[in-house]
């Protein structure tokens, strides 16, 4: 399915999954840069700056095909809008926080992210399949490493556990967002664009993840995502993070870097 096979509010539903899932990639991976220089250890210094390397790289494909779908510019919708702009879920607007929190949401938002691309992998939209191919081969180094961690910290002793278990609580109801807040996404399933509704990928998300969370005794997910979970709203905050990531963009609108 080329986006020219595509009408209009199909089209419409697809733009929005597109930026909504450009945003989480893109914000998530400056949110892990800030760990960059500053991890608990030099391994970790490596591997999270690795991670937001990632992140930024997918953001990038996605602003592209975006950007093919709509006309535009990539690195425009990456640094040229406001912060009320952005599209990006409620769980990526608290600041990087403690260790055991940064791992809690990257946990969180890897395997909610995993179950998304799961549902769009045989996308009809041949262009948005293969980028997720590759999203999905990087990805799974990620959840590795994040399910290798959640384990280290639950069974490291008091102090490490009563941080990841103080981050889960505060995390949970906004991690509900990564599979909420995008209309249309019935359109996308009945043009074979998303294998099956976002509210089922949520509840199969939340159904795999719940043996693991029992195994190590970390707290459940709520029963409904927060509403407005991704925007127009946002916190102080990610008006921070988005002041650093456009700094060098504002400084010369018009520059070509």
């Amino acid at each position: 399915m080329t986006a020219q096979a595509l009408d209009g509010p199909v089209r419409t539903a697809l733009a929005d999954l597109l930026l909504a899932m450009a945003d989480d990639e893109f914000v998530i991976g400056f949110w892990d840069s800030e760990w960059t220089g500053i991890a608990p250890i030099l391994e970790e210094d490596v591997a999270f700056a690795s991670l937001a390397q990632d992140e930024v790289g997918h953001a990038q494909a996605l602003y592209r095909l975006l950007a093919d779908l709509e006309g535009g510019d990539p690195d425009e919708l990456a640094f040229g809008r406001r912060p009320e702009e952005y599209r990006h879920a409620r769980l990526l607007d608290h600041p990087r926080t403690d260790w055991a929190f940064s791992v809690a949401r990257r946990f969180l938002y890897d395997t909610a992210d995993a179950a998304r691309l799961d549902a769009l992998v045989a996308s009809a939209h041949a262009p948005l399949a293969a980028v997720v191919a590759k999203m999905r081969r990087e990805e799974t180094y990620h959840l590795l490493h994040m399910h290798a961690w959640l384990e280290r910290l639950a069974t490291g002793g008091q102090e490490p556990r009563s941080r990841l278990v103080a981050a889960m609580e505060r995390l949970w109801p906004d991690a509900l967002c990564v599979l909420a807040g995008i209309e249309g996404d019935d359109l996308l399933v009945e043009a074979g664009v998303l294998a099956e509704p976002l509210a089922a990928v949520r509840r199969r998300w939340l159904a795999g993840l719940a043996p693991e969370l029992e195994r190590l005794g970390l707290p459940p997910a709520p029963a409904t995502p927060p509403t407005r979970c991704r925007g127009p709203e946002r916190p102080d905050d990610f008006r921070w993070l988005w002041e650093q990531f456009t700094m060098v963009r504002r400084s010369d609108p018009e520059a070509v870097w």
